[in-house]
């Protein structure tokens, strides 16, 4: 086996397999992040099949989300001592039986059965990805391309996902967005056990930390719970309340528990570093952003502008494809400019994509090419902006702790997009039910078209003819209006972001030195 810590003096040492890694890694990576949002074009088919209840609707959507955040800890440290080739594959195990229970799904809850599974798979291969990655790719500059070809593919694969469910639903029905996965996952795991070197973290040993887990699935759970249920119910239900503040205890008593342990399961030190704290604040609040745009969109493009899933998904594709683009030229720029300065400047133009169609609509009626302008900035921004803050956040941390940096990575992901759909998205919603006009409506058909715009669009369906087309036509205009200020709002968490980067980064910081 070869040293990496002789990579420097001996070029020569560096693993051949580690483009092979990589690809491998990268088909990982793309299944699991097309996962994400591939059911957001999906869900109106299986609803109209499967005629779940409005909770196990919920259930369906979120279940996913909420094992993954849950699970990302426990599966990072588990990855250390078990081995993260092996976790990886047990990942894609469970990823396959879970895809195979919703393929034959016939009531909604099986469907929820095997989202929440999936996400348990999920889990299990997200940080072994980056995990793998870092011990394999061991030169500083090659590390930071291949963590920029990952953050594209993660990034891009959550755009694509609705583009790939359109295609797949819209001719194959819902049951082909579980079906693709898995030919997918049987490809990767065939070549995973080929190519893919085992490695496990020289500390973790000693017995197994139990209570650590145990508090960090309830905090996170209780975290991600409290909210996703304060962006369904609002603040007059305490529920989302008493859970973030059950999130609150849980998490500071698991922090405080790893700091006096020799073994922990996650490296909170890590946040002592300047350059970690800001990354991680980096990637967090964009994702707040993104999240909440992606879905507002996505529902403006189906609900407002009557495009089908596979239009819909169509029309995203600005995104990931100027965001692929910016990821690739991520790493030249590091090497060219001052870090905090590309950091910075990414943050800012994502910022300025977030606030383009706001602008617009101030002074023309917004329709397509407004938006497929602001996605395409939005791309560009967010392509540079989260890759150079993945490099840097997993360079910061020692080779023997990147499995904490890569659970800690993820968790922004997942846990900033699930905030920006719930605080955002309220938002949204709030100011979309404070746009409409008066409804000449009975009780309930009102009702419905203020719940949602979705719900509009189904009330004017079944109303059918010019009264159902002017109801559209309202609600259309009001989602419209509402959307807008909940981007503006985006936009200010990248400024913030921004602001933190050229405030707390060292000048001199050099992310690709190895460690």
């Amino acid at each position: 086996m070869h040293n990496p810590e002789r990579n420097f003096m001996h070029p020569a040492a560096l693993d051949p397999r580690r483009w092979i890694v990589l690809a491998i890694l990268s088909g990982s990576l793309l299944l699991i992040s097309m996962d994400t949002t591939i059911l957001n074009v999906a869900f109106p088919s299986l609803v109209g099949d499967l005629q779940p209840s409005a909770v196990q609707q919920l259930w369906i959507i979120d279940v996913y989300a909420l094992a993954l955040s849950g699970l990302l800890v426990t599966a990072g440290a588990l990855g250390d001592r078990w081995g993260r080739k092996r976790l990886l594959m047990a990942g894609f195990g469970l990823f396959s039986v879970a895809s195979l229970m919703a393929v034959f799904a016939t009531e909604g809850w099986h469907v929820i059965a095997a989202r929440a599974l999936l996400g348990v798979g999920g889990a299990a291969i997200m940080p072994s990805t980056l995990s793998i990655l870092r011990s394999v790719f061991t030169d500083a500059k090659e590390r930071a391309f291949a963590l920029a070809v990952w953050a594209a593919v993660f990034g891009g694969g959550m755009a694509f996902g609705p583009v790939v469910g359109g295609l797949l639903v819209q001719d194959h029905g819902w049951h082909s967005a579980f079906l693709l996965n898995l030919p997918v996952a049987a490809l990767i795991v065939a070549a995973g056990l080929r190519y893919l070197p085992e490695s496990r973290s020289a500390h973790s040993t000693g017995a197994w930390d139990w209570w650590g887990v145990g508090q960090s699935i309830v905090g996170m759970l209780a975290l991600a719970g409290g909210i996703k249920q304060l962006g369904k119910s609002g603040v007059a239900d305490p529920l989302p309340f008493a859970l973030l503040v059950l999130a609150a205890v849980a998490l500071t008593v698991f922090v405080r528990r790893q700091l006096h342990r020799d073994n922990p399961l996650l490296q909170v030190r890590l946040f002592a570093k300047p350059a970690f704290s800001v990354a991680a604040t980096a990637i967090f609040l964009p994702m707040v952003g993104m999240g909440a745009i992606l879905f507002l969109v996505t529902q403006w493009f189906q609900y407002g502008q009557g495009y089908t899933p596979l239009e819909a998904g169509l029309r995203l594709l600005p995104a990931p494809l100027a965001l692929i683009c910016a990821s690739m030229v991520a790493p030249t720029l590091m090497q060219r400019f001052a870090i905090r300065h590309v950091l910075g400047a990414g943050l800012v133009v994502l910022a300025v994509g977030m606030a383009l169609p706001w602008t617009f609509q101030q002074f023309t009626d917004l329709g397509y090419p407004a938006f497929a302008a602001a996605l395409t900035v939005m791309g560009l921004g967010a392509g540079i902006a989260t890759t150079v803050a993945s490099v840097t956040l997993i360079s910061a941390a020692p080779a023997d702790e990147v499995s904490s940096a890569a659970a800690i990575e993820e968790t922004c992901y997942e846990l900033g997009s699930a905030m920006g759909v719930a605080i955002l998205g309220s938002t949204a919603a709030a100011l979309y039910r404070g746009n409409l006009p008066a409804l000449d409506l009975d009780g309930p058909s009102a009702a419905a078209v203020r719940d949602s715009v979705g719900e509009a669009a189904h009330t004017a369906e079944r109303l059918g003819g010019t009264v159902g087309q002017a109801l559209l036509d309202a609600a259309s205009q009001a989602y419209t209006l509402a959307i807008t200020p909940a981007f503006l709002m985006a936009g200010g968490l990248a400024i913030a972001a921004a602001a933190t980067t050229w405030a707390l980064i060292p000048r001199d910081l050099q992310p690709t030195e190895n460690h």
